[in-house]
């Protein structure tokens, strides 16, 4: 049986590209389908009609939504590859702690950094910087947050990592010199095929995100 496999995603979102990371890693071949999210598109309605929101798998005619729910749904279902999570329940526990711990951080603090000015961004800044050292903690001296083996986490967090550059200019900081070896990890994984390949450049974003940036009136 030929199966269908479609991704309606944003090629920026941190979201949906770690979709994209997740389908590289297992080897699964589908469509991908850009949305307008100022002009979604009936079939994202349709698959997605709770949130409206990308990134959205449908496989076999049947949607998959929320990006830590599909990447466990992928790693559940294409065996073929080694599993993105661990084989521990603690282990398997704590990995979907952290990635809910970034998702529901890191994204409204980074806006902020986007956004605000004075001493709102400079706050905005700090936090994110606290932030990623406790992600930088976490992952301790291992090479990667799966321990040797790039994993789940891994997975759901290096998407953010090709934002740093946007927070960086933006801001006008470095996460560098505040979580040198998150970057290195950082770095150790772009070297990987399937990353390097699902991931957009970081410029390439950043000019992206300005343009979306001027025409939400944020100059």
């Amino acid at each position: 049986m030929v199966e269908e496999v479609i991704l309606l995603g944003e090629y920026i979102s941190v979201y949906e590209m770690r979709v994209r990371l997740a389908l590289a890693e297992k080897g699964v071949e589908y469509e991908y389908r850009e949305e307008d999210l100022t002009n979604k598109s009936q079939l994202l309605l349709q698959m997605n009609p709770v949130h409206k929101k990308i990134p959205v798998l449908i496989h076999n005619g049947k949607p998959i939504s929320e990006s830590l729910i599909i990447l466990q749904y992928i790693d559940e279902v294409w065996k073929n590859k080694s599993p993105l999570l661990p084989s521990d329940p603690y282990q398997r526990a704590q990995a979907r702690f952290w990635a809910d711990f970034a998702d529901k951080k890191i994204y409204w603090v980074g806006r902020c950094v986007l956004t605000t000015k004075g001493k709102e961004q400079e706050e905005a800044k700090k936090e994110l910087i606290d932030i990623l050292k406790l992600l930088e903690k976490e992952l301790g001296e291992k090479p990667y947050f799966g321990g040797d083996n790039f994993g789940f986490l891994d997975v759901a967090l290096i998407p953010y990592a090709t934002w740093f550059l946007t927070y960086e200019k933006r801001g006008g900081f470095s996460i560098e010199e505040d979580c040198p070896k998150l970057i290195e990890w950082a770095n150790r994984c772009m070297q990987r095929d399937a990353v390097s390949k699902s991931l957009p450049d970081p410029c390439e974003l950043y000019g992206r995100v300005l343009e979306r940036l001027k025409k939400m009136g944020f100059e």
